[in-house]
This record gives structure tokens, C-alpha cells and sequence, in this order.
């Protein structure tokens, strides 16, 4: 609980920085679980640079970007009732999410030394299935009922943050 405490501290006092490292550090240890729990590499076998690879995409790009995308979403629909929740997920998944993916997708792609042609090859196989996936996972009841509960930054609920990360991986 101290631990919870402390970081709620931190946000309050730094939101912008908490909110990239959050996100830097979840992308990372996402990336750690993945590699550990799903696909089994072992310690040996772990691709560091892989994980370091999320985590700069994490503080870079999915921090900056969807922190500064719940700002406006806050400025858009002001209120913290059940309703105003609702209609920021409405605007995260209708319009934020598609906007989002079809950047994220790409630039993993480039990272990961795709060409372009190959990159938008993947794009236009990928994208379709992430965005489903991120619509199951935005968009459930059982989120619609929490929203309020994830503190992304302080005062604001969360409504989507995963966006289909592992899907891009693949």
C-alpha cells in the first residue's frame, strides 16, 4: 500500500513524466512477460533489445501520445460521472484508437527494419485484426464498469491503454 501511496505521490506531483515512465516501464515488462511466460525463451534466450525496444516505444511514442490524447479527451468531455466515462470511451475507441494503431503499427514495423513496402504489407494484414482485438479489450462491459477505477493521470480515468501492443509484435 506504500508503494501504491508513493506512486500516487509521484503522479500527482509529476503527471507527465509518471505517465511516460508508466508507460515505458508496463511496455517493457509486458515484453519481459511475453518472452518469459508465452513464448518460453528462457533467461539464456531473452531478446534484450527487444524489451529495450518497448520500453523506449513506451516513453517515446505510447506515453507521450495517448497521455496527451486523455488531456484533450478531458478537456472534450469534462465530468468523472459513469456517463462521461462512457462517451470518452465512445471517442478513445471511435476515434482515437484507428488513428493510433495505423501510427503505432508502422513504426514498430521500422524499428523492427521492415522497408516501406514490406512495412505497409503488414500494415494492411495486421491492422484490421489489432483493431478487433482492441475493440474486445477497449470496449468489454467489465472495463465500461472500471473506468473510473485505472488512474492513468490523476483525475483521469483510463479507457484503453493496452491498444493492441502485443498484436504489433507479431
Amino acid at each position: 500500500m506504500a508503494l501504491w501511496r508513493a506512486y500516487q505521490r509521484a503522479l500527482t506531483a509529476h503527471p507527465w513524466k509518471v505517465q511516460v515512465l508508466t508507460a515505458g516501464s508496463l511496455m517493457g515488462l509486458g515484453d519481459v512477460i511475453s518472452q518469459q511466460l508465452v513464448e518460453r525463451r528462457g533467461l539464456r534466450e531473452h531478446q534484450a533489445g527487444r524489451t529495450l525496444t518497448m520500453v523506449c516505444l513506451g516513453c517515446g511514442f505510447v506515453g507521450p501520445v495517448v497521455g496527451g490524447w486523455y488531456r484533450v479527451l478531458d478537456r472534450l468531455v469534462p465530468g468523472t460521472a459513469k456517463v462521461d466515462a462512457l462517451k470518452k470511451m465512445l471517442l478513445d475507441q471511435g476515434g482515437f484508437a484507428p488513428c493510433f494503431l495505423g501510427c503505432f503499427l508502422p513504426l514498430v514495423g521500422t524499428l523492427n527494419g521492415l522497408s516501406a513496402q514490406d512495412n505497409w504489407a503488414k500494415l494492411r494484414r495486421d491492422y484490421p485484426d489489432a483493431l478487433v482485438t482492441n475493440y474486445y479489450v477497449g470496449c468489454c462491459p467489465v472495463c465500461c464498469c472500471c473506468l473510473e477505477l485505472l488512474p492513468v493521470l490523476e483525475g483521469t480515468p483510463a479507457v484503453s491503454l493496452p491498444h493492441s501492443i502485443a498484436s504489433a509484435l507479431q
